[in-house]
């Protein structure tokens, strides 16, 4: 590898870290702005997929095997989707105590 293919991987990263940066301070921003549940969830989760998506492509260097990109990203979602139709019955019933 030359020293300018390496200055164009260092600046790849570094963009991709900036980029990563950026959309953690709007998922902050997000967490003190008054916005309907849905909305808030729905907005998160779409953050956080773009956010694990970047990781995996670019860190994990599945930038180009798009199959890897896809079953890794699934198993996840899937989880995901399970833990939370778990723990929204349990907030459902705090917030009902509440009354």
């Amino acid at each position: 590898m030359t020293n300018e293919e390496s200055h164009d991987h260092n600046k790849l990263y570094l963009v991709v870290w900036f980029s990563l940066l950026a959309l953690t301070i709007v998922e902050i921003y997000l967490a003190y702005m008054t916005l309907s549940v849905t909305v808030m969830l729905l907005t998160l989760l779409f953050l956080s997929f773009l956010k694990a998506g970047l990781i995996v492509a670019y860190f994990m260097h599945l930038r180009f095997e798009k199959s890897s990109l896809f079953w890794t990203l699934i198993p996840a979602t899937l989880i995901c989707i399970a833990l939370l139709s778990g723990f929204f019955p349990d907030s459902m019933r705090i917030l009902s105590l509440g009354q």
